[in-house]
């Protein structure tokens, strides 16, 4: 029998029953349908848990501090304080395998000043020698600083939007334009007694850069430094202080507060940090936060590919009951055909042919029709995914995409819809090969 003789006959039969191959196809359709829609929703999960973690940083960073604790078994909070940070360590952290970067850090905070108002933000001091390792996004205006140009405030996308006046009983955030309006900085004026005889250190910002908004909470609400340039103007700023202050201040800053750790790749970063907990060290990263989530989701995206998968098993076996029920229909069919010299494996072949259109077709109506549930999740989702999320601090449902269908997974169902199609048809059409030519043509019908 030609390829299109078994094409022609096979798409006549199908539809000469339209009514049983349509339910046949609906089985496939909602096993699709399921297969796709309930896997999707766990990608998306998954994605949306990624992309908001690394809103908070990188993945593959890790930060250690000196200070830290940890809440023991009777629920008391035990604050835990290792050897100071120093040159030292920095070179014993680079030296451990799979790590790429260690950037030294003096975390303080800076006051901002701009005619009658101001703003305290957070300030990263860093050797801009390892400017590299912080992997800052580009820039809008400015420029970063260099080794031989270290005068340069860093300034990120968001820390310049939450001015106030100090003076004023109404808060009132302002957005400072650091390209139009001038800006001063200098230290907090409350931690320390200031000599009365001198004026609290204001130094005008003459070189800056500024940072473009990346979604990154590090980078975008704090400002950096290079370390000589800090050390310069906080050497200035404690000699505005009283005698008995100036040891204190300096005693502050004398070390790193924090190390920027940036590991290869995020499979590593746990056997970076376990590394540095052995040091004594406290250390967090998103890596390890992210982990239980995506376990999480992973279990999830698993609990609803087999609800789907259970779907789709349905909808095999109706295909295998419904090519069953073909054959007996069509018992005086089958032996016409090896009576006009078909060999048995055409009339395999025939029943193979329709159990895979019925597969491919159904696959087909049921990618599309996933396609149009997918865009209906995302767009009235909303509430329903906000609510059972809840729980998540650090889920987002605004501007989420809760089912996402990559490429492959449209090709696979496709794939899958026409296997479960021949492997249900299978059975049915080798029983078709073993009925008797002579005692097929004895049946009615």
């Amino acid at each position: 029998m030609k390829i299109s003789d078994l094409i022609k006959i096979g798409l006549r039969n199908l539809k000469r029953r339209k009514a049983r191959t349509t339910l046949t196809v609906m089985g496939v359709v909602i096993g699709t349908i399921s297969i796709v829609v309930m896997i999707s929703i766990g990608i998306g999960m998954k994605k949306n848990y990624t992309q908001q973690v690394m809103e908070y940083g990188s993945l593959t960073s890790i930060n250690v501090s000196s200070t830290g604790g940890y809440v023991d078994d009777k629920g008391n909070y035990v604050s835990v304080k290792a050897d100071p940070m120093n040159d030292a360590l920095v070179e014993q952290i680079r030296a451990l395998p799979h790590v790429k970067s260690v950037v030294p850090i003096i975390l303080t905070n800076i006051f901002l000043y701009s005619g009658k108002y101001e703003n305290n933000i957070q300030l990263y001091v860093i050797d801009s020698s390892y400017i590299t390792g912080m992997d800052f996004p580009g820039l809008t205006a400015g420029s970063l600083p260099s080794p031989t140009d270290y005068r340069v405030i860093v300034f990120g996308s968001d820390s310049l939007s939450n001015f106030y006046n100090p003076n004023s009983r109404n808060y009132s955030a302002k957005q400072v334009d650091i390209t139009k309006e001038k800006i001063s900085v200098g230290f907090n004026p409350y931690q320390y007694q200031m000599d009365e005889k001198k004026k609290p250190l204001r130094v005008k910002v003459e070189q800056y850069g500024f940072l473009q908004k990346s979604n990154n909470f590090e980078f975008d609400y704090n400002a950096y430094m290079d370390i000589n340039y800090f050390r310069y103007l906080y050497n200035k700023y404690v000699n505005t202080l009283k005698t008995t202050e100036r040891k204190k201040a300096l005693t502050a800053v004398a070390n790193y507060t924090n190390l920027k750790v940036t590991v290869d790749n995020f499979k590593n970063v746990e056997d970076v940090q376990s590394a540095i907990d052995k040091m004594g060290y406290q250390t967090d990263s998103l890596a390890k936060l992210m982990k239980p989530m995506l376990s999480t989701a992973n279990m999830l995206q698993i609990v609803l590919g087999a609800i789907g998968a259970i779907s789709m098993l349905v909808s095999a076996i109706n295909i295998a009951n419904t090519m069953i029920m073909s054959i007996y229909e069509r018992t005086k069919e089958i032996g016409i055909m090896k009576v006009l010299g078909c060999l048995v494996r055409d009339v395999k072949k025939l029943f193979l042919f329709e159990a895979a259109m019925i597969g491919l077709i159904g696959g087909i109506i049921g990618i599309i029709l996933s396609y149009i549930t997918s865009w209906a999740i995302n767009k009235f989702g909303g509430p329903l995914f906000q609510a059972l999320m809840s729980a998540n601090y650090m889920y987002n449902p605004e501007n989420s995409k809760f089912s996402i269908i990559p490429l492959w997974l449209p090709l696979i169902a496709a794939g899958l819809a026409i296997m479960v199609g021949v492997v249900s048809g299978y059975y049915p059409a080798s029983r078709a090969t073993k009925i008797s030519a002579i005692e097929a043509m004895k049946t009615e019908g």
